[in-house]
């Protein structure tokens, strides 16, 4: 049994769609709007080599000029994290940072966070450290100036 050109096309073009569907992720819209372009290029009777290059280049050209444009649109109005506010604030250390017993715990902005230090010297509780950056759930610091 032979399948006509246009009805395969038209499967990927079901695929990528559901694809896109399930992830959400801007990753396959692009192939899906590539494999429509080589379903009608397929349905004018083009020869399949035809069909694959507009399928190549129409998926080149939707990702290259549309990807940025859209991801702006989608990423319009996320804030940073919580932890990623806390980045350069200045905390108070609650119980004595020292990495090499693995402890240490620092509060800013009203929350308590485990802490390792960035220069590897104990600082004791008391203490005001800055947060240069999160790994995991530990903030790393240095002491305050």
């Amino acid at each position: 049994m032979n399948i006509p050109d246009y009805l395969l096309w038209l499967g990927l073009v079901i695929v990528f769609g559901i694809v896109e569907a399930a992830t959400m992720g801007l990753t396959s819209i692009w192939f899906a709007v590539g494999a429509l372009a080589a379903m009608v290029s397929a349905v004018c009777h083009a020869p399949l080599g035809w069909q694959i290059a507009v399928f190549v280049v129409v998926s080149g050209v939707a990702v290259w000029f549309t990807r940025g444009k859209v991801q702006k649109q989608f990423n319009r109005g996320r804030e940073a994290t919580n932890a990623d506010r806390i980045i350069g604030h200045v905390g108070v250390v609650q119980e004595t940072i020292d990495n090499r017993e693995a402890v240490g715990l620092v509060k800013v902005d009203g929350t308590l966070w485990s802490a390792r230090s960035l220069t590897d010297q104990p600082i004791p509780a008391g203490a005001e450290v800055v947060i240069r950056s999160i790994e995991g759930v530990k903030v790393l610091v240095t002491p305050a100036e």
